[in-house]
């Protein structure tokens, strides 16, 4: 083992940790860690300044003397994958970290369908979660923070922890799938770093050094450098939001003081109006896109079979946040719109016979109602009651939209700050990333920003090929019947085109997305093929159909384009044995009509009788491309193209 420079090392920046006069590891080197084989360990901490600090692991010593900032640095040799060990650390203390395993180590980062935990999808998934006793899985979950000021020395909170059927609804989903394909595949320990926040952009996710490549972001970030003016802010519209909602409690007509309250179980809704669920009221009802409360009642007749024993509730997803009551007993609660209402109550609730539903829905600002396109269901005893149809519904309060707050955690640069420095140091494997959702706005800045993403957290960890694998975006959003400019489409694209970098890899999800749903359920699906890109990528893996058919130059003859594609994966074949659809041409006037295409070997031919002169062809360019029909004999699909003027 060498000693390396007390601070600084990795050229990361770090504030120091205020110094202690106890040796103190950060909060990833902890019991149950999973540390990245077969590469140089950085073992970092704090302590006294000038403290002599030494390091052992299995059967070796390293040391190092705390620099004038109280940190100190080791690097223990490349360890082959096994465990669990004990690593040890003394100081003026001592310190033991138990149960340490070696393997692969992948910082698992991005926005919210990197987030979404295994809970959101048991449903679909059951026997994965009810087998999940894997102690060779492991996560180590980064809370929220952000930080303008510069880097953390430290995450905020978290600790490792094996797989469980209880610990598991807490992983990453996309990150467990995964991790199950890779440590079924190279049976080595897998460590998950989840490090990743809902709604984020890319830019939050960058350091000040990739940040002046983007003036505009760098100059958005910088104002919040200023923490006074960061509290100001926070005061001023928390105060306002606080204020909304206690105007909308004081005016809503179904919780005024000296009447029954709406969600009474004995209330006469009998004259309330009826709208069709699921549906938006804005579409359904004369009340138009109104904000503020919507009361619905659905009274329901339960047979007795499905009357004491646990039941669940289901209302797909509601616009935006509801309590929801059977009986005059609130079941469930949920504060914005996207998390899917499966309320699970005791079985002292439903009685036989009549019951009544009961569900005070917000809206904060849009168009308020229930999700089309989901399930609305009572399920008790193996029975199932239908909830869609006529719900009774009365207007509670009416309020402008919810004062606009300012989201700080996606400030560029605040999550690599607080969230992204304080992890680099730690060697892993690789990065796992999902996300985009949230730059699709302007998907013209993407393949910059992620490029230099891919750079900037390469350099920091000192490491220029490290692999980065990175999920494409799934369909998402109603199906348009003609061809149409679309940011999702053309964000996917600048996704393929980030393949330019070396050491990459994607998975193309065309095929597993939700029209309904930014949080798509089939995690599995998304988990295997990232898989498959990392044993390629990551893991060296020649053998390994990787990804579909990715588009690679294009040759116009007459009114027909010859594509040829890269990497096909066994050859190139149509979804299902039909026709090949999916492809649109535009001549000069960019204007794009559906086109006829057949596959001839690995090329696609592509033309429009409408088109006498093609100047470029695109491939699945819609929000979502449910006519995209372009495989390989591997089963994966070609990615979202457009090709440049031919």
């Amino acid at each position: 083992m060498r000693t390396l420079p007390a601070a600084g090392a990795l050229g990361l920046g770090l504030l120091a940790a205020p110094a202690q006069a106890t040796v103190r590891l950060p909060r990833l080197v902890s019991d149950g860690m999973v540390l990245q084989r077969d590469q140089p360990l950085h073992i970092w901490g704090w302590a006294a300044p000038g403290e002599a600090v030494q390091v052992a692991f299995r059967g070796q010593t390293a040391r190092a003397t705390t620099g004038p900032d109280g940190r100190w640095q080791v690097q223990v040799p490349a360890q082959k994958a096994g465990g669990p060990y004990e690593l040890k650390v003394k100081g003026s203390n001592e310190l033991t970290v138990r149960d340490v395993l070696v393997g692969d180590v992948w910082l698992c980062s991005g926005q919210s369908n990197m987030e979404t935990p295994v809970s959101r999808v048991r449903d679909r998934y059951p026997e994965v979660v009810a087998q999940a006793n894997n102690p060779r899985i492991r996560q180590f979950e980064v809370p929220l923070t952000y930080a303008f000021s510069g880097p953390r020395a430290d995450v905020t909170g978290g600790s490792w922890v094996s797989t469980t059927p209880q610990s598991v609804l807490k992983f990453s989903a996309v990150a467990y799938f995964f991790a199950m394909d890779l440590q079924a595949k190279y049976n080595v320990p897998i460590g998950l770093i989840k490090d990743a926040v809902g709604g984020s952009p890319a830019e939050a996710w960058l350091s000040a050094d990739a940040l002046k490549q983007f003036p505009k972001y760098e100059e958005q970030g910088a104002k919040y450098k200023d923490s006074t003016l960061v509290a100001g802010i926070k005061q001023r519209e928390g105060a306002a939001v606080a204020d909304w909602y206690r105007r909308l409690h004081q005016t809503d007509q179904g919780e005024q003081p000296g009447q029954p309250k709406w969600s009474a179980p004995g209330y006469d809704a009998s004259s309330w109006a009826t709208m069709s669920v699921p549906g938006y009221w804005a579409d359904k009802t004369p009340l138009g896109p109104v904000n503020g409360v919507i009361w619905f009642k659905k009274e329901v007749d339960v047979p007795a079979a499905m009357v004491g024993q646990p039941a669940r509730l289901e209302l797909g997803t509601l616009v935006d946040a509801d309590s929801t009551y059977i009986n005059g007993q609130l079941v469930g609660t949920t504060g914005y719109q996207y998390p899917p209402r499966k309320y699970d109550f005791g079985p002292d609730v439903l009685r036989a016979g009549k019951n009544v539903i009961t569900v005070r829905l917000i809206s904060n600002g849009g168009r308020g109602g229930f999700t089309p396109g989901k399930e609305y269901r009572l399920v008790a005893g193996g029975q199932t009651i239908d909830l869609k149809g006529d719900w009774q519904y009365k207007l509670g309060a009416t309020l402008p939209p919810t004062p606009g707050t300012t989201t700080f955690q996606y400030q560029p640069g605040g999550l690599y700050n607080g969230m992204i420095a304080p992890v680099l140091p730690y060697a892993v494997k690789g990065v796992l990333w999902y996300q985009g959702e949230s730059n699709a706005g302007h998907p013209q800045d993407y393949q910059a920003l992620l490029t230099s993403l891919i750079g900037d957290w390469r350099s920091h960890l000192q490491r220029p090929a490290l692999p980065f694998v990175y999920a494409q975006l799934p369909n998402f959003m109603a199906v348009k019947k003609e061809p149409s400019e679309s940011g999702w489409a053309a964000l996917r694209d600048a996704q393929r085109r980030t393949l330019a970098v070396p050491h990459t890899g994607m998975a193309t999800l065309l095929d597993v997305g939700e029209w309904n749903d930014i949080h798509p359920q089939d995690k599995k699906t998304v988990g295997h093929r990232l898989a498959l890109a990392a044993e390629k990528t990551a893991y060296g893996d020649k053998q390994v159909v990787a990804a579909g058919p990715l588009f690679q130059s294009a040759h116009a003859t007459g009114n027909k384009v010859t594509l040829t594609f890269a990497d096909p994966g066994s050859s190139l074949v149509a979804k299902g044995g039909g026709p090949l659809t999916g492809f649109a041409v535009a001549g000069e006037d960019k204007k794009f009509v559906w086109a006829q295409a057949r596959i001839e070997g690995d090329k696609v031919v592509v033309w429009s009788d409408q088109v006498p002169h093609p100047n470029a062809v695109r491939y699945a360019w819609a929000d979502n491309p449910e006519n995209a029909a372009l495989y390989n004999k591997a089963g994966l699909p070609a990615s979202t193209f457009q090709t440049d003027a031919l």
